[in-house]
């Protein structure tokens, strides 16, 4: 079945670049290395090398506010922060792809009489996972609680859990958010184990977890939050993965 691209969802640590792009791209390769020998019957053979990861977007320039992708943009210049970019929608379960990558270029404007555009571009530094939206971006979060479990399956020796949570927006008196992914053996959640735990956030912005390799027979996961604070209300998605 084909797709024509129309709500494309993309996230940069704590911006929503959605209703500024007109274009995301994403590539993965793993270099060729030669390992050709004598008794191939001239045939060459190869390994995989390192890997690599690009996320690439365009659209129209905005400026003036924190999640506007200019501000955004230089603020996380140089940085290295999550990544998620969604194919269709971002609601619970919706297939995303997501790294930890580092905001390695930004053009902005062009010429007179054009829509002011802009491009970037962000490498990754961990594996471009591909997996499942976790929490939705448009539900504000005001009291503590848990999301929908995914059937994600176990986690394999050697792999990884990976995690990017994008804070989008904070209101309220000093309020406070912790977010973290909980497994367990069945939909139910009836003996849920915690897996990674973000650090408490105050303000916008962006981070990423992943476990250390260690199999968990755990099939399903979920997202809890805990909220502090007077009349506190957040804004965030995060998205969840094996690799």
């Amino acid at each position: 079945m084909s797709l024509v691209l129309t709500n494309v969802r993309a996230f940069a640590v704590g911006a929503d670049l959605t209703s500024s792009s007109n274009k995301v791209e994403l590539a993965a390769e793993v270099e060729e290395k030669d390992v050709t020998t004598y008794g191939t019957s001239g045939w060459k053979g190869v390994i995989g090398g390192l890997g690599s990861g690009e996320i690439a977007s365009e659209g129209f320039w905005e400026a003036g506010d924190p999640s506007l992708v200019d501000d955004a943009s230089w603020a996380q210049l140089g940085g290295i922060g999550p990544w998620t970019v969604c194919p269709d929608t971002a609601a619970v379960g919706s297939l995303a792809y997501l790294t930890r990558a580092l905001r390695s270029s930004y053009q902005l404007l062009g010429s007179v009489g054009d829509v002011a555009p802009w491009t970037g571009a962000a490498k990754s530094c961990w594996p471009l996972v591909r997996g499942q939206i976790g929490h939705p971006p448009g539900t504000a979060r005001t009291a503590t609680g848990t999301g929908t479990a995914l059937n994600l399956g176990p986690v394999a020796a050697g792999q990884r859990l990976h995690a990017a949570l994008h804070v989008l927006s904070v209101a309220g008196t000093t309020p406070s958010l912790t977010v973290s992914i909980e497994s367990d053996d069945a939909g139910a959640m009836g003996t849920p184990t915690t897996r990674l735990t973000f650090d408490p956030a105050t303000a916008a912005g962006g981070q990423a977890l992943r476990t250390d390799a260690s199999a968990i027979t755990d099939t399903h996961y979920r997202v809890a939050w805990a909220i502090s604070g007077t009349t506190p209300s957040f804004m965030f998605a995060l998205s969840l993965g094996i690799r």
